[in-house]
């Protein structure tokens, strides 16, 4: 894992990036990748969604709080102002989390230090930069060591179940992601396996049923289904029937 600061920095920017395109585009542009929003509907979500994080972090919840109850979580009725509400959304969860500290706060799988809830932010608004610029054509830039964590991340919240739709992969296939930026230190190769015990991820080099290669910023995007397996620089070697299964078992 990356650390806080680095993922502090990350949430910024990325919030960053989705405000410049909020600045610039029509809030009814349709978003493909999250095909039921609009782009006034991806803001309301992501600054909602910071709003909503920092306030549990704040109260140090026990308990999940309702969504309603985020403050400040309606988006401004002016346009003009949808960019600096959602940069004041990033930076109360990352002033929230700084103030807390390793104390504890609810999260989805249990009690964990509040900085569970910046690296949750802090990818959930890369991916949903991306999705908006996606939207308007715009290139897509992630540093490989937040997207790597990022898809670190991702592995951890997949469960051996997938999504209500059948197992990720089946008992006794693999797959391995392969990020073939330069400077991750070992961080950028997992090897998944389905066992009966559940879903294995362990780090490192190894041999599978299929190998997914590229970059760190593609294969995040590759695994969270907002670019498709063949995008450019993008290799899948081996059983690409194995990949696809695990894509269509393990939507967020």
């Amino acid at each position: 894992m990356i650390t806080e600061d680095r993922l502090e920095a990350g949430l910024r920017e990325s919030t960053a990036r989705l405000a410049d395109v909020v600045a610039n585009s029509d809030g009814a542009t349709h978003i493909p990748t999250c095909p039921e929003w609009s782009l006034r509907q991806l803001a309301t979500h992501v600054g909602r969604a910071h709003r909503w994080s920092g306030e549990m972090v704040n109260r140090r919840a026990t308990g999940m709080l309702p969504f309603r109850e985020a403050p400040d979580g309606k988006l401004p009725e002016d346009p003009a102002a949808w960019p600096g509400w959602l940069i004041a959304g990033a930076g109360r969860l990352a002033d929230a989390v700084s103030q807390a500290g390793a104390e504890p706060v609810w999260t989805f799988t249990g009690m964990a230090p509040a900085g569970f809830w910046l690296r949750r932010m802090a990818h959930e608004t890369v991916v949903h930069a991306a999705d908006a610029e996606l939207a308007v054509d715009r290139q897509v830039t992630i540093p490989a060591d937040v997207a790597a964590d990022g898809i670190a991340e991702w592995f951890e919240m997949v469960s051996g179940d997938g999504d209500g739709q059948g197992p990720p992969l089946a008992e006794g296939k693999t797959l391995h992601v392969h990020a073939t930026d330069s400077g991750l230190d070992g961080t950028g190769e997992w090897l998944l396996a389905r066992t009966p015990s559940g879903l294995s991820v362990q780090a490192g080099h190894a041999q599978a049923d299929v190998v997914v290669r590229g970059p760190a910023a593609s294969l995040l995007l590759v695994l969270q289904r907002r670019l498709p397996p063949a995008t450019p620089g993008v290799e899948v070697l081996g059983d690409d029937s194995v990949l696809t299964g695990w894509l269509g078992n393990t939507k967020f």
